[in-house]
């Protein structure tokens, strides 16, 4: 089982599991949800219910629940899983031209995108602080053939991050959380696509609020 598969998997049967409960029937409050499922996440964690690559995501929201309560908002992180990840369930989409119509869309909406340029060491990107993508030509040739995504590629992106989410996922896309100390780009972060969509770590979610269902 992949990440892309358990985490969807995870996030559904914590949803039904709260659907299901005696909580459920007394129109509980946010709170109470949350004791439910930080409760639920530590029971799987005990039992080993899902692969040993979840563990720590569920230690850190069982953290989270334990010490912020209705804060950690675990019943609409699980829904912002399921609906990201179920978009894309049993999708073949050919990555490669899903990465390059993305790039056309933001390149549309004004985003600075530059592929055509290495990037091997540290670099300062003079744009006045406008949101940018820069791609490492010589890695973005050999991450892509043809229509495939073939190489896990790294984007250094400075740009809002839920406009990101929403973008990427509407291309087909899950784009990993970013990192600003791997990035090459000083006021950036980065941020990797996998071929498959197979991420090994979750992906960065779209906020509750653009979600059709809230």
């Amino acid at each position: 089982m992949t990440y892309k598969q358990a985490i969807l998997l995870m996030a559904r049967e914590g949803l039904d599991a709260l659907a299901q409960s005696a909580l459920a029937r007394k129109q509980p409050t946010p709170a109470q949800e949350s004791h439910f499922l930080c409760n639920w996440m530590a029971d799987a964690l005990k039992k080993k219910t899902y692969p040993k690559f979840l563990a720590a995501d569920l230690t850190a929201w069982v953290r989270d629940g334990r010490s912020l309560g209705a804060g950690a908002q675990l019943k609409q992180l699980l829904q912002r899983i399921v609906y990201q990840y179920g978009q894309l369930e049993g999708d073949n989409v050919a990555l490669g031209l899903a990465l390059r119509g993305w790039l056309e869309q933001l390149s549309a909406d004004e985003v600075l995108v530059i592929t055509d340029t290495p990037v091997t060491a540290k670099l300062k990107l003079d744009n006045d602080g406008l949101p940018s993508v820069i791609i490492s030509a010589p890695e973005f040739a050999q991450s892509l053939a043809g229509d495939e995504l073939v190489k896990p590629l790294t984007l250094h992106i400075r740009a809002d991050e839920p406009m990101l989410a929403e973008t990427a996922l509407s291309s087909g896309l899950l784009l990993s959380q970013g990192d600003k100390k791997a990035s090459l780009i000083k006021h950036h972060k980065a941020y990797r696509l996998y071929p498959g969509n197979e991420l090994p770590s979750l992906a960065l979610l779209i906020p509750a609020q653009v979600m059709p269902s809230c």
